[in-house]
């Protein structure tokens, strides 16, 4: 069972960063000291979970977390700093900083430090999150101490949540669209009006038109998705937005 840290200070360690081809040495103070700061820890840059969920959601609910007081939200790793900068760049996750922890002196001084000897990892950190006011721990939400690697309780909703329960959040939208559409153009600055991030995938880029059908049913772009639901094309997107700013009014 690991044990829960809040009202406990972050532990005094310096994480060795690499900016601009030199290295950088940021202590905890240099993190923590006098200002509102969320973590989350995971086992492993590039793995299936921390890459595919545990860091986008971060990244995305970011701009929430900084509405509702959050200064900096913090990535830490048992990996080296060229690794973590790696990682960072791929997954073109610009609101948050990443900290390698390249001999688990946080995770140790934290009680996270686990063996992954199994996976050929070998020391790493236990998954979790928590929300660190002037250095000091407020709130701890950590994976069940069971076998595997548990993604439960550390997620960027549930810490959102804890912080500002009625924090909205924002919608998933994703735009097919392909070089030189007027439309597609029209589509995506009705959105950068409205304030809404998406991610545009490109034709012969980032799909191809037997994908667009598919998941579309059609093969004209642009094609907006939000929340999961088919809006349509610029013209369709004109009028769920003029709709949705009705609702709001």
């Amino acid at each position: 069972m690991f044990e829960n840290r809040e009202n406990q200070k972050v532990p005094q360690v310096v994480f060795h960063t690499r900016r601009n081809h030199e290295w950088v040495d940021v202590s905890t103070d240099d993190v923590f000291k006098g200002k509102t700061v969320v973590v989350f820890a995971l086992p492993g840059a590039f793995t299936p979970t921390c890459s595919s969920t545990h860091v986008p959601r971060y990244n995305q609910l970011a701009p929430e977390f900084r509405r509702h007081g959050v200064d900096e939200i913090v990535c830490v790793s048992v990996n080296d700093a060229f690794v973590m900068n790696e990682w960072k760049a791929e997954q073109e996750a610009a609101e948050l900083t990443f900290l390698p922890d390249g001999n688990g002196d946080f995770a140790r001084g934290m009680g996270m430090l686990v063996a992954k000897e199994d996976l050929g990892f070998g020391q790493r950190s236990w998954r979790y999150s928590m929300l660190v006011k002037d250095g000091v721990i407020e709130k701890m939400f950590i994976e069940p101490d069971v076998p595997g690697d548990p993604f439960e309780v550390s997620d960027a909703d549930t810490l959102l949540s804890y912080i500002a329960p009625n924090a909205k959040r924002p919608l998933d939208v994703s735009v097919f669209t392909r070089e030189g559409c007027p439309f597609c153009v029209r589509a995506k600055g009705m959105l950068n009006d409205a304030g809404i991030r998406f991610d545009e995938l490109v034709l012969n880029r980032d799909y191809n038109e037997v994908t667009l059908r598919a998941v579309a049913g059609v093969s004209m772009v642009p094609q907006v998705f939000i929340n999961g639901e088919h809006i349509g094309g610029s013209d369709d997107l004109e009028r769920y937005l003029s709709e949705r700013d009705k609702q709001a009014a």
